[in-house]
Formats: C-alpha cells, structure tokens, sequence
C-alpha cells in the first residue's frame, strides 16, 4: 500500500543571484543545485549549509538554461549570448566554451548516457553536439519562430522541441526527421520534457494549460487548466506519478498524473516561478523565480515507496508505457488507469489550505488513490473495483435524488391544489 501523503515543505532557501532565476538542477549526487540567471552568472549551491555557493562568471549575457551531466562532473549552460559553456562544478570553475548558435540559446540538455548535448535556439533551430570536444553534429530546422526547449528521450533515440510557433515536435535522432507535431497549445510553448517511461511528454505553455500527450498514439491524454498565467516550466517525479509546475501566477503546481488532477498549490515565490526541478531521487525539487531566489522543497509524498514505485513503472513501461489518468478535468478525481473513456468526475472532492508561511490546497479525498505498486493487470482489476464501488455510489445518490424530486413533485402539486382551492369564487 502507498503511504499517506504529507505536504511538501520548504527545506531553505538561496539568494545570491541578481536578477531572475531562470534554470535549476540538481546533481545527482545531491551534494549541489545548478542555476542560471538573467544576471548572466552560473551558480553552484551546496546542499551542506556550512559550504558556501560557486559563483561562475563567463558569459556575456543573460544565461537561459543550466543542467549537470549524468555523472555530475559538468555543468552545462547556455545564454543569450548565443554560446554555450561547460563547466567543471568546484570552486575553480573552469570551463569550455562554444558559439552554438545565432541568436540566443534557449536550452541545453545531456543525453542519458552523458555524450551528447541537444540545444534550442531563438535561430529556429535544434542542434546535437558531442560533449567530447563540442563538436557539432546536425540540426533541426521545421520550427517557424523561437526553440524554447529541446530534449532527449530517455533511451536518446528522440529529441523532443518546444517553439514560439506553438507547436511541440518529436523528432527521430537517427534519421533526423520530424514523427509528429502536436499542435494544440493556444500559445507559446515554454516548456517540455518526457515521461520517465520515454512514451509520454508533456509541454507548458503562456496558454496557462499544461498538456500530457502520448507518443506512440499521439492521443492528446491530459489537459490541465490550473493555473491562471504563464506556466513556465514543469518537472516529472522519476517515478512518473507526479508532475510540477512553475507559472507567472507565482504558485507551483504538484499534479497527480495517476488520479489526472491537482494536488497541491505552492506559494512561496514573490512574483513569478520561472523554473522548477525535480531531484534525481524525486526525495526533494527546487524551484526559482523572478524573486532572485532559489527554494528548495522537501517532497514527502509516497517517501516510503520510491523504490517499488520505480520498479513497477520499469516493468509496466515496457509493454504498456505509463499507467496514466484518461482525459482528467483539473481539480477532478477520474483515475482511469489507461482505460481509453474517462468515467467522468468522482464526487467528493475537497479542498484545504494551510498558513504558515506557504499554502497548500489539497483536493485529495479518501475515495481515490492511485494503486502503482501492483503493476498493471492488478492495477486495471483495482480500478475497475473502485470504478464498480462509484457507480455504485452514484446509483445509490440517483434514487435518492429521484425519491426527494417525488417528494417535491407531490408537495408541489398538494400547493398548487391549496391555492386553487383558495383563489376559487365561493358559490
């Protein structure tokens, strides 16, 4: 059984940078947090309290995106300055430099196994590079206005792009075509990044929605309305059961992709949240906004059940991909399981907030919890079950519904008849 949750709380704090915090990361070894800031300066926070932060002065301009290598041993990081550097992540802070692009670099990410470098560029182009070297390998070239972000795929055979043109593109690295694009974002698309499994991505936009599609079918699976601006950047939980989102509405997001709705609503960003990123352990995630800080947030939820939870999504990803809610309408429980209909809305959600420096809402309720540790056939009979139970409910709160109509039909008619017998001429 999966643990009762806890709300997330604020582990500490960073401040440091000037300006807006663009992009955070953790090293996988869990000892330092990567950002970029608009103040064009790289920064090294160690977790330990006693060490003091790297700060990393090169480029010439605003840097736009941050992400460690696999292994922790580098730190990449691109700018407006259309470069892109490498850096070492010690108090040296040596590094590499290449000129990626011709116009600013919007993204830059390693592929899974530490080799490759994809980055995204206001030029209208995707390009791979060696990090051996930087050499530079190909580029993609379909999208008609700015690359926000690009991608690999957890096995490195896609690269996964999001543009101003509003539109997300999965492209395939070896033959370096385009599958497909997915066109239903009603603005700018901020943001994207895959499912853990390799077989979903998701993409923010200035649309305020967050999408989940599905790669191999293209099915447009979740759609959610949660925010109420910009949404501006998003992280998926290693284990594939959650998703965080950071938006100008100055709140962070936690949605339960499993139950397809939201679970908490963060505030602690004064103005907007501009980045937010799961550790690699999924145990903490780190956030940065315009408020030139850098939060870092204790997860709690499920802490007890990361290992059997990754485990069973290994297995269930190799034939059937995630176990994912079916068209969710945000702030409903309508955990599906992969069925292909949405049963529509349980009842009985509710909402709570707590003050005590952040604010939480949680609309969980005791009739809906996701079942991931029993793999995908025991998790289809659980959810039928539950289904079964709700129809039931439902069924029952129908009866009752038509004995009270009965019941108001008849008083009303007794009324009607009284007030006849009132406003009628006496012989």
């Amino acid at each position: 059984m999966t643990s009762a949750l806890e709300d997330p709380t604020l582990e500490r704090h960073f401040k440091g940078h000037r300006d807006t915090i663009t992009s955070v990361d953790f090293n996988s070894n869990m000892k330092q947090i990567a950002t970029g800031s608009m103040d064009s300066c790289v920064m090294i926070w160690n977790m330990k309290s006693q060490m003091r932060a790297y700060r990393f002065v090169g480029h010439k301009d605003a840097v736009m995106s941050v992400q460690f290598s696999p292994s922790g041993h580098l730190v990449a990081s691109a700018s407006r300055d259309k470069t892109v550097r490498l850096w070492v992540p010690s108090v040296k802070g040596e590094s590499t430099t290449f000129r990626a692009h011709t116009g600013t670099v919007r993204s830059v990410s390693f592929s899974g196994d530490g080799q490759s470098l994809v980055t995204a560029s206001d030029d209208k182009t995707v390009k791979v590079w060696t990090v051996h070297r930087q050499k530079f390998l190909f580029s993609l070239s379909q999208h008609i206005n700015w690359v926000r972000c690009a991608k690999f795929s957890p096995d490195g055979r896609l690269i996964l792009s999001s543009s101003d043109d509003k539109t997300v593109k999965v492209w395939d690295k070896t033959s370096r075509e385009c599958v497909h694009s997915f066109y239903e974002h009603g603005g700018c698309v901020t943001h994207a990044d895959f499912h853990p499994s390799g077989t979903c991505i998701a993409a923010a936009s200035t649309d305020s929605t967050v999408k989940v599609w599905d790669i191999r079918t293209t099915k447009l699976l979740q759609h959610y309305q949660v925010h109420s601006a910009v949404v501006n950047g998003l992280s998926f939980h290693p284990s594939g059961n959650y998703l965080i989102t950071a938006s100008n509405d100055s709140t962070l997001k936690v949605l339960d992709l499993l139950e397809g709705r939201l679970l908490y609503t963060l505030h602690g960003h004064q103005g907007s949240a501009t980045c937010v990123s799961f550790s690699r352990t999924g145990e903490y995630f780190a956030s940065g906004g315009s408020d030139e800080q850098v939060m870092v947030w204790k997860t709690n939820f499920d802490s007890a059940d990361y290992g059997e939870v990754l485990r069973v999504q290994r297995s269930a990803a190799g034939a059937e991909g995630p176990v994912l809610a079916s068209d969710p309408r945000p702030g409903q429980c309508s955990e599906t399981a992969g069925l292909p209909e949405n049963p529509g809305p349980l009842p009985g959600t509710r909402g709570r907030t707590r003050s005590s420096g952040q604010a939480f809402e949680n609309p969980r309720d005791a009739g809906c919890h996701p079942q991931p540790e029993a793999g995908v056939s025991d998790a289809l009979a659980s959810t039928l079950e539950h289904i079964v139970g709700q129809l039931s409910v439902l069924t029952q709160t129908v009866a009752i519904l038509e004995q009270r109509l009965t019941l108001t039909e008849d008083k009303l008619k007794e009324c009607i008849d009284n007030q006849r017998r009132i406003t009628q001429p006496r012989d």
